[in-house]
C-alpha cells in the first residue's frame, strides 16, 4: 500500500514543525531559559503555537491516510491537506504576533476544525460504504 499524497503533506508539516520548534528554541535561547517557560511572555507564544500545531496535526494527517488508503481523490486529499497546511500558517502567523484575538488565530482555528470536521466525516462514511 502506497500513500503518496499523505507523504507529501507530511514531510511539508514536518518542515513546519521543525520551524516552529525553532521559534521555541531560539526565544529560549534569547530569554536565557532550559526549562518551562520562566514567565517569558514571548516564549509562551511561541510554545503555544507549537504545542497547538502538534495537538492538531498528526490527527489530521491520520485522516489523510485513512482516506487515502480507502481510496480517495487525490483533489480531495489536497485540499485537506492545503486547508489544514493553509490554516495551520494562520493560527501560527496570528498567535506568534498577538496573544489577544486575531484574524490568523480565529480563521486558523476556525478552518482547522472544518478540516478536521470534515476529515472526520469523509472517514465515518468511508467506512459506512465498505
Amino acid at each position: 500500500m502506497h500513500a503518496p499524497i499523505t507523504a507529501l503533506w507530511a514531510g511539508l508539516f514536518g518542515i513546519l514543525m521543525l520551524g516552529l520548534a525553532g521559534r521555541v528554541v531560539n526565544a529560549r535561547n534569547s530569554e536565557k531559559i532550559l526549562f518551562g517557560d520562566g514567565g517569558s511572555v514571548v516564549l509562551m507564544q511561541h510554545m503555544r503555537v507549537h504545542g497547538n500545531f502538534i495537538e492538531y496535526v498528526p490527527f489530521g494527517l491520520v485522516l489523510m491516510l485513512i482516506l487515502e488508503l480507502n481510496g480517495a481523490s487525490a483533489l480531495l486529499l489536497n485540499l485537506l491537506g492545503g486547508g489544514l497546511f493553509a490554516a495551520r500558517l494562520l493560527h501560527a502567523f496570528g498567535l506568534g504576533r498577538s496573544t489577544g484575538t486575531s484574524f490568523g488565530r480565529f480563521v486558523g482555528t476556525v478552518l482547522t476544525w472544518l478540516v478536521l470536521f470534515a476529515g472526520s466525516a469523509l472517514a465515518l462514511y468511508s467506512y459506512a460504504v465498505a
